[in-house]
């Protein structure tokens, strides 16, 4: 039985080592796996490319939360579900706004 083959065009230059690991994914997982894995890149790729490739959630939750004083935090306690309203919107998820509830409230604490 003939084993298929793909002729692929690439952008720049092909290193032995690279051309190598090509062929070692394309002979060791299937095909729908490396196209499920090529769609995740290129749309990863396409978000940085157009500066919208969101950064991970530490660095979110960091962002939402470093400079915040006692007083900024126990207002957006007492005001939680405007907040929650405003970090949907942001696109954050549950996990990641109850991170940041955690922390404000500890900072709430301090004095």
């Amino acid at each position: 039985m003939a084993r298929p083959t793909v002729e692929l065009p690439i952008s720049g230059s092909l290193t032995d080592a690279e051309l190598r690991r090509l062929k070692e994914y394309f002979r060791d997982m299937p095909v729908a796996e490396i196209l499920a894995g090529l769609k995740f890149a290129k749309n990863r790729w396409s978000a940085k490319d157009a500066g919208t490739l969101k950064v991970g959630r530490k660095s979110i939750i960091q962002k939402e939360v470093h400079s915040v004083t006692s007083e900024q935090a126990q207002w957006r306690l007492k005001n939680w579900k405007l907040m929650i309203a405003n970090y949907r919107r942001r696109g954050y998820s549950y996990p990641t706004i109850s991170r940041i509830k955690k922390i404000l409230v500890q900072k709430s604490k301090q004095r």
